[in-house]
């Protein structure tokens, strides 16, 4: 892992205004940024690992733990939260004993909450990788669990 993401940084200069690209390299490389990624490019860059952990916080599209080989996200925006969103949220947290931004201990699943998917019309809604899933129930939800193992 130091290798390639040594090759990552010396893609980029020292400056701190190479955070954002430097991560986002990473994260295409791993799916996700490391504690040891951040302490490298934290001497790489001359900045703390707090200042590259407030920055990349701040961005939803940076990750701290590592993806699984499948993605759920829950649409908690207004109408999905209304039609049962956070009933299917919760359903998913017990049914795979993690929490929101964790990863199963098997690594096939990691499971996000979003504000919105854009889908208001069609809630509740769930994606799955990079597909959409609407009229969302938790009876549906778990025969759609049964085709991603």
């Amino acid at each position: 892992m130091p290798k390639k993401i040594d090759a990552i940084l010396t893609q980029y200069g020292r400056k701190q205004d190479e955070l954002i690209p430097v991560l986002q390299g990473v994260q295409k490389e791993y799916g996700y940024i490391s504690p040891d990624s951040v302490s490298m490019i934290s001497r790489y860059l001359r900045i703390s690992e707090n200042q590259i952990f407030g920055v990349s916080s701040f961005y939803a599209q940076f990750r701290f733990t590592e993806p699984g080989r499948h993605s759920i996200k829950v649409c908690l925006g207004t109408a999905c939260h209304v039609q049962g969103g956070a009933t299917l949220l919760d359903m998913l947290e017990r049914g795979l004993a993690v929490e929101c931004g964790e990863t199963t201990p098997d690594k096939r699943f990691d499971l996000e909450r979003v504000a919105c998917l854009g889908c208001c019309a069609l809630s509740p809604v769930v994606q799955m990788d990079q597909d959409i899933y609407s009229r969302m129930t938790v009876n549906k939800l778990t025969e759609l669990l049964k085709i991603y193992e």
